[in-house]
């Protein structure tokens, strides 16, 4: 029988609402014949179970060796992660009294913790006898603290915050992530880097033998 080449990317971090992992929940997988393909998808990975830990990592290997004891006459070739890591999450369909009071929060605490920083900074580099100097220089009259200056330099920060953050509401001006989505990107991949070398070092990866 001729050898068929199986195509395999595995994602680094998948989230399933289930407690069966099947293969085609971790990878895409893409090979000529639809009937090894059929038989591919559906290997059975994994199975969380009460009391048990809701992530799991997993070796490329491993699921190479599964595809190779499914169909033996299939060669794999990899061109996704080594490692994948599976968690096991439960979402709540309506939304409960708790997860209001954290959103509530967090904004509130982002909110007045932004408001306390610029007027921190503001203070610290002296921006109100700055604009009441200038004032003073221009115009030749003492400044009442509620000038022009004031005004256009509150709605030129507004603008800046806007733009940088790159939304308004809920509505996104460009199509470019965020710095803040960058930096959450960055994060959940070095999280994501940690928790698999954890469990590697203490052999709860799920490997070849």
């Amino acid at each position: 029988m001729a050898e068929e080449t199986l195509y395999l990317k595995a994602e680094r971090n998948v989230e399933l609402r289930k407690d069966e992992v099947f293969l085609k929940d971790v990878a895409k997988v893409l090979c000529e014949d639809k009937h090894i393909l059929a038989k591919i998808k559906a290997v059975k990975l994994w199975e969380f179970r009460e009391n048990e830990p809701k992530r799991q990592a997993f070796s490329i290997l491993k699921l190479i060796e599964l595809i190779q004891q499914t169909c033996p006459n299939v060669r794999v070739v990899n061109l996704g992660e080594t490692d994948i890591l599976v968690e096991r999450v439960k979402v709540d369909k309506y939304k409960g009294g708790i997860q209001i009071f954290k959103v509530i929060f967090v904004s509130c605490i982002s909110f007045f913790g932004t408001a306390f920083t610029i007027m921190a900074f503001h203070n610290d580099i002296g921006v109100i006898q700055v604009f009441t100097r200038v004032y003073e220089i221009v115009m030749g009259q003492p400044s009442s603290g509620y000038t022009v200056l004031e005004f256009t330099y509150s709605i030129g920060l507004a603008l800046g915050i806007i733009i940088f953050f790159n939304h308004i509401g809920g509505r996104r001006i460009t199509k470019d992530p965020t710095p803040i989505e960058v930096e959450m990107r960055i994060y959940e991949r070095d999280v994501n880097d940690a928790l698999i070398e954890t469990a590697d070092r203490e052999g709860k990866t799920i490997d070849v033998s």
